[in-house]
């Protein structure tokens, strides 16, 4: 890669790197922290911060693996490997971010640990929730470029792109996981019961495994497929109903190859006086016109058919 690939492919996966140089240090001082006072919420965040870190290596993995171009064996290409990787990250937080945390806050409430000096614990923190409030406002700002006029929740049930949302929804896990374990490093001082540390513990595992649920099925979503957004299959729909050859449209089905590729199906019921030759060139003609108005369209299949003999959908089905 050129030095100008790779500032280019820096700039567009900036959220991703932004998190992983976060957590990492992050993930150090949590555990270092740790070992010095014996909190158990501390030992949590550690491995929370630990496991996002290899989570933004598997997305950086799936993005390299899904930009690898069409062959004979995937003739659509590899994108749709990232949304695989993103339901791994799902299932990494829930099973070992959210397991961990639960069972060692369990373990905590158990047998209690002596109670130390807790002002390792308070600088970390402070510390983590600085990097990790970084992070979190790169990841808000990148998506709200992309949303739009959109709300938060819609935009990300529509995005097709799992990189963003997951650093998003990680980062915001984080931040509530450092206030809930500085109340428990707090609670269990102040009230001389170092249980209420092991509970924080249980607490980070409970938002987590909310978190990988919410991802999971976001990620379930893009694996099985889904279609494009509404605009772009408004769009075909206009292209198509501007050209008079076309007595009808018959169905327009689409679905999402990569994150920023689209395939598109069109049934189109064209003018029985129209002759061969010109059909030929009219569709070639609609392809050019679409692949220009939507660059994401990077495969369209047009079929004619006769409306009578045709599978009719309706225009927003």
């Amino acid at each position: 890669m050129t030095q100008t690939g790779r500032a280019a492919h820096f700039r567009e996966n900036i959220v991703l790197y932004g998190a992983l140089l976060a957590n990492v240090g992050i993930a150090v001082a949590k555990f270092a922290a740790s070992a010095l006072t014996g909190s158990s919420s501390m030992l949590t965040e550690g491995v929370h911060s630990l496991v996002d870190s290899g989570n933004q290596l598997l997305l950086l993995y799936g993005q390299a693996k899904a930009k690898r171009p069409a062959d004979a064996a995937h003739p659509f290409g590899y994108g749709r490997e990232l949304y695989f990787w993103a339901f791994v990250v799902a299932i990494l937080i829930f099973a070992v971010g959210a397991g961990v945390s639960v069972y060692e806050g369990w373990l905590h409430v158990e047998q209690p640990q002596p109670l130390r000096d807790p002002a390792v614990n308070y600088i970390v923190l402070g510390v983590a929730f600085l990097l990790e409030g970084m992070s979190w406002t790169i990841a808000v700002r990148a998506f709200g470029r992309e949303r739009g006029s959109s709300s938060w929740w819609k935009s990300i049930r529509r995005s097709k792109d799992p990189a963003g949302f997951i650093v998003l929804f990680e980062d915001s896990a984080a931040l509530v996981g450092l206030i809930v374990a500085a109340i428990g490093v707090w609670a269990s001082h102040h009230f001389g019961d170092a249980r209420l540390d092991g509970i924080a513990s249980i607490a980070i595992g409970l938002v987590l495994g909310a978190v990988a649920v919410l991802l999971a099925r976001e990620a379930k979503g893009l694996l099985i497929g889904e279609s494009a957004d509404r605009a772009i299959i408004e769009t075909v729909w206009r292209l198509l109903d501007q050209r008079p050859e076309i007595t009808a449209v018959n169905h327009i089905r689409t679905i999402h190859t990569a994150p920023d590729a689209v395939f598109v199906a069109i049934s189109a019921d064209f003018a029985d006086e129209l002759l061969m030759g010109r059909a030929e060139s009219l569709i070639e003609e609609m392809e050019i016109a679409m692949k220009r108005a939507i660059p994401e369209l990077t495969s369209i299949y047009i079929r004619p058919e006769k409306r009578e003999d045709a599978l009719v959908q309706p225009r927003w089905s």
